[in-house]
């Protein structure tokens, strides 16, 4: 008994240091690949001693697993931070009451369609959905915008991904809320019965264009750029430009209600929301384009105050998406 009390003793110091730890320590569920976000967190705890304890989706769950855990966490938050690589997803957790509302001083300068109207998450960094066109098959100017799927002289020649899941159906749902439902119920029925080619993902018509398969395609920029960066003979088109304007898709952050640990949550939101964040990610090979037009960015990647951009109510988006998903499996998984 004395030498178990004795190691009790010996143990109760670490005990309660690493309890100290863990109250020091911010909660951070990310869906941003690690390899883009890992560094900055680090970064993070170097610059403000705060620990954070970061747990990243898996890519074949990607933010849907995530997401799925907040929910299931009601009732014992875990998460302090949810870091979104998009926005469909946030709105709902919005709508939920999962999250809530903190009016970061870094979003002043955010525009306000980046921006929860009651402050519950904050858009920053984001991909733009553009055509990814085969300089070797596809002559500038060729092809302009969303339309171009239909013309049949690229038909098979051109593609777009299943718009089921990830910035593709945010975008096809995006379309219900721009064009109306029976502009964007026809313009799909068109896609289906035209027989445009429909890939599994936007990797895939990146790798498909890049190959030469395809004349252009759909992707997002990091995708485009990931071509750009083996040296494909590709280039990007932002469509639409003299109409409907470009989709853009943010990154989000918000704090969740009843997070653990509040303040150092809002600490961590004040940092990735910051200009320098969101210059490194322009700068990474994401090439993730900054909302703000006065952010540093390499020449190969644009501001959202450098095109036009589409105007969309994200909230409105979010808030139909499962129905609108629910209407697009019906179409595309006959």
């Amino acid at each position: 008994m004395p030498r178990l009390l004795a190691l009790l003793a010996c143990c109760l110091p670490l005990l309660t240091v690493a309890s100290c730890a863990d109250a020091d320590a911010v909660v951070l569920y990310c869906s941003l690949d690690q390899v883009h976000s890992e560094e900055l967190i680090r970064e993070f705890e170097r610059e403000t001693g705060i620990r954070v304890r970061a747990e990243f989706d898996t890519e074949a769950n990607k933010t849907v697993g995530l997401v799925e855990r907040l929910r299931q966490e009601r009732a014992r938050p875990r998460c302090d931070v949810f870091w979104n690589n998009e926005i469909a997803h946030t709105v709902r957790l919005a709508e939920e009451g999962l999250l809530a509302s903190y009016d970061s001083p870094s979003a002043a300068d955010i525009p306000a369609v980046f921006r929860d109207p009651q402050n519950r998450w904050t858009g920053f960094a984001a991909r733009a959905r553009v055509l990814i066109v085969n300089t070797d098959l596809v002559q500038p100017g060729e092809v302009t915008g969303y339309r171009d799927l239909l013309d049949p002289k690229w038909i098979g020649k051109s593609a777009v991904a299943r718009p089921l899941t990830g910035t593709t159906l945010t975008h096809a749902a995006a379309l219900y809320e721009v064009l109306g439902e029976d502009g964007a119920r026809a313009f799909w029925n068109e896609v289906k019965d035209a027989g445009v080619s429909l890939a599994q993902s936007n990797g895939q018509t990146m790798r498909l264009v890049s190959e030469g398969e395809l004349a252009w395609a759909f992707t997002d920029t990091d995708d485009f750029n990931v071509a750009l960066d083996k040296g494909a003979p590709v280039d990007v088109v932002y469509p639409d430009q003299d109409g409907l304007g470009t989709m853009v898709i943010p990154n989000t952050v918000c704090v969740l209600k009843d997070a653990p640990h509040p303040e150092l949550a809002r600490k961590l939101v004040d940092w990735i929301l910051s200009k320098d964040v969101e210059a490194k990610l322009a700068a990474s090979r994401s090439a993730q384009i900054p909302v703000r037009g006065d952010v540093p960015h390499p020449d190969n990647v644009r501001t959202a105050a450098d095109f036009k951009v589409m105007d969309v109510d994200f909230v409105a988006v979010g808030r139909a998406m499962e129905e609108r998903q629910a209407e697009l499996k019906e179409m595309f998984l006959d």
